[in-house]
C-alpha cells in the first residue's frame, strides 16, 4: 500500500481506549503487528474505569466478570492477572414494597411466601433443568415469548425475569433474544461472577501495559473526525487535529452511531442497518459508600416487580483502604423512559427499604442518571448478518464493541468482538502481505 508523505504509518489503527480497544491492540501487538491506538479522553478503559472518591473506588456502576464468559477467558489467555472474589447468591426480592428472602434453596423454598405450593413445585422443577435447556437451538423469539412458553406460574416467572434482568443488565424482554439471554441467566447460576478488588481500572492498566510492552503505540487526548478511506479500502484515520495516520487496517470500537458519523458514504454500508436497528441498554445507577452497613447481612436485592438491583460489593471486594463499604443500586431502564429525578428518588427509596437510616452513613456517593450499559444486543428486530467485525462493503474496516455481538453480552461481548476483529484483520493483512500467521510472539 502506498502511504501519504508526512503521515505516520501502521499496519492497524484502533480506534477507542476501552476494554475492546485494549484487548484487539495486545492481540495485535503480541504478534509483532505495528498498531496505534487511539484514545480521545486523557484515560484509558472506557466505561470500565474507575474513579477514587473520598477514599472508596467506584466504578461506573455495579459491574461483574461472568466466570464462564468470553472475557474471563480472553484476559486470561492475553496474562491478564484477575483479582477478585465471587459473591454469594443468597439475598433478597422486593416484592410489593417488601423485602421477602428469595427462595435460592430447597428449605428457603418450602418456606417461601412468595409462591403457591403448585409454584414452589415449578420453581424447584424449573430451576433443575435450567441447564439442560440449549440456548443455541431456540428459535428466534423473545424472552417473554419463551418464559410464557416454558413456565406457567406467574411468579416464577417474575423470578425468572428478575434473574434476566441481574445477568444481563436489561429489562426488554419483549425484545430480547430467549437464547442469548438464557445462556446469560445459565452461566450466573452455574460459573457465577466475581466482583474484582481495586475494581475495573486494573484490567485497563494490565491490557495497556501489555500492549505498550509488546510494541503497540497507544495515545491519549487523540480525537478522530474520520475514517479515511479511498478507491474503496480504508486507507487510515484523520485526527481533529489535521494530522493523518496511515493504516492499511482500522478496528472502530465506538457505538454504531459514532462509527457511522466517521465513514463517508456510511449510508451505503452494513454501519447504516447496524445503526438503525441498534437498542441500547440504559440504566441509572446511584454508587454509595458507607462507613457501616445499617443493617448487617443485607448485601443483594433484586426487584421482583420493580426493575431495580442491590448490591454490596465491598462485602467480597477491596474497594477502599480504610474499610469503607462500597455498594450499588440500579434502575434497568428501556429506551426512551429514563427519568433522572425520578430514577434518583426511586433508588434512594429502594436503599431506605433495605438500609433505613444510610444516608447517616454516606462517606461518598456517585449518581450516573442515564449510563449506556451497552451500545446494543441481540434482539429480535436485528435483521441479516450479525454486526462485524468486517464491514463487507469496505475493506480493511472492522468494528468491535459490547453491541458487536454475535451471540455475547456486555463485556463479554466487547472482548470476544475485540479478538474478532484482530484476528480477521490480521488474516487478512497476511494474506494481502505476506504476513506471519497469527500465533503470539
Amino acid at each position: 500500500m502506498q502511504m501519504t508523505s508526512g503521515t505516520d504509518s501502521y499496519e492497524v489503527a484502533i480506534v477507542g481506549g476501552g476494554l475492546a480497544g485494549l484487548i484487539a491492540a495486545a492481540e495485535l501487538a503480541r504478534v509483532n503487528r505495528k498498531v496505534v491506538l487511539l484514545e480521545r479522553s486523557n484515560r484509558f478503559g472506557g466505561r470500565g474505569i474507575t474513579h477514587e472518591k473520598n477514599g472508596a473506588l467506584f466504578n461506573l456502576g455495579p459491574h461483574a466478570l461472568y466466570r464462564g464468559g468470553e472475557a474471563y477467558r480472553i484476559l486470561r489467555d492475553l496474562g491478564v492477572t484477575i483479582d477478585g472474589a465471587a459473591p454469594s447468591a443468597e439475598g433478597y426480592g422486593i416484592w410489593q414494597g417488601r423485602l421477602v428472602p428469595l427462595p435460592g434453596d430447597p428449605m428457603k423454598l418450602l418456606r417461601s411466601k412468595l409462591l403457591s405450593w403448585s409454584g414452589k413445585l415449578e420453581l424447584g422443577r424449573f430451576m433443575t433443568r435450567l441447564h439442560k435447556f440449549d440456548p443455541a437451538a431456540l428459535p428466534k423469539m423473545s424472552l417473554r415469548q419463551w418464559a410464557e412458553r416454558e413456565i406457567r406460574d406467574p411468579m416464577v416467572r417474575h423470578i425468572f425475569y428478575a434473574l434476566s434482568r441481574t445477568g444481563t443488565y436489561n429489562k426488554e424482554i419483549d425484545h430480547q433474544l430467549a437464547g442469548p439471554a438464557l445462556l446469560q441467566v445459565q452461566r450466573s447460576m452455574k460459573g457465577g461472577v466475581l466482583y474484582l478488588h481495586g475494581g475495573w481500572q486494573p484490567l485497563a492498566d494490565q491490557l495497556r501495559d501489555l500492549a505498550v510492552r509488546a510494541g503497540a503505540t497507544v495515545l491519549t487526548g487523540k480525537a478522530i473526525s474520520g475514517i479515511a478511506h479511498d478507491n474503496g479500502r480504508v486507507s487510515g484515520v484523520q485526527l481533529k487535529d489535521g494530522e493523518m495516520l496511515s493504516a492499511a487496517a482500522v478496528i472502530s470500537t465506538l457505538g454504531p452511531a459514532d462509527t457511522y458519523r466517521l465513514v463517508r458514504g456510511a449510508e451505503r454500508t452494513s454501519l447504516q442497518r447496524w445503526k438503525d436497528e441498534a437498542r441500547p441498554i440504559m440504566a441509572a445507577s446511584l454508587d454509595l459508600a458507607l462507613g457501616r452497613l445499617p443493617v448487617p447481612n443485607r448485601h443483594f436485592v433484586i426487584g421482583l416487580d420493580q426493575p431495580v438491583y442491590f448490591s454490596h460489593h465491598s462485602r467480597v471486594a477491596r474497594l477502599s483502604d480504610d474499610g469503607r463499604l462500597v455498594m450499588h443500586l440500579l434502575k434497568y431502564n428501556g429506551a426512551g423512559d429514563s427519568d433522572p429525578h425520578a430514577d434518583e428518588r426511586l433508588l434512594e427509596e429502594t436503599m431506605t427499604l433495605i438500609h433505613p437510616g444510610w444516608r447517616q452513613e454516606v462517606v461518598a456517593r456517585q449518581y450516573l442518571p442515564n449510563i449506556a450499559v451497552s451500545r446494543d444486543y441481540m434482539h429480535v428486530g436485528r435483521t441479516g448478518p450479525l454486526p462485524g467485525p468486517a464491514v463487507p462493503e469496505l475493506p480493511g474496516l472492522y468494528v468491535a464493541g459490547d453491541w458487536a455481538s454475535h451471540g455475547e453480552m456486555l463485556v463479554d461481548a466487547a472482548a470476544a468482538s475485540a479478538e474478532r476483529a484482530a484476528r480477521q484483520a490480521l488474516d487478512v493483512l497476511r494474506t494481502e502481505t505476506g504476513l506471519a500467521a497469527f500465533q503470539p510472539a
